[in-house]
């Protein structure tokens, strides 16, 4: 990235924040069972890991572009990644809590706790 100026380097710091709650989102949602999101009554783990998925790939290539020299701020403005931070957005405010129950506990000792 040469030649970028500090509201260049601004909004390319935001498009990698979003990039990493995107794939927060999508590492999230693929630790939680398929039955968890019938259980909460939301849309089906298949559709969010695509969602999520496209989600990652969009941020992940705006991240990258500013590399190649496409502007970081007619990257942030755009639709696509708009779109991306809605949609991880959505999903760690509406579906994680529902399902977060749901989840996979790791280690325990059963249903008396880890001691």
């Amino acid at each position: 990235m040469t030649g970028l100026n500090v509201l260049e380097y601004f909004f390319w710091l935001l498009l990698l924040i979003a990039f990493v709650m995107e794939a927060f989102a999508l590492v999230d949602s693929l630790t939680v069972p398929a039955g968890a999101y019938a259980a909460a009554s939301k849309q089906s783990k298949k559709l969010w890991t695509i969602l999520l998925s496209v989600a990652s790939v969009i941020g992940l290539a705006c991240v990258a572009l500013p590399a190649q020299g496409a502007s970081p701020i007619s990257l942030t403005l755009g639709i696509l990644p708009v779109a991306a931070f809605i949609a991880s957005a959505v999903y760690l405010a509406d579906v994680r809590p529902a399902v977060k129950p749901f989840k996979r506990r790791r280690g325990g000792g059963g249903s008396y706790g880890s001691w």
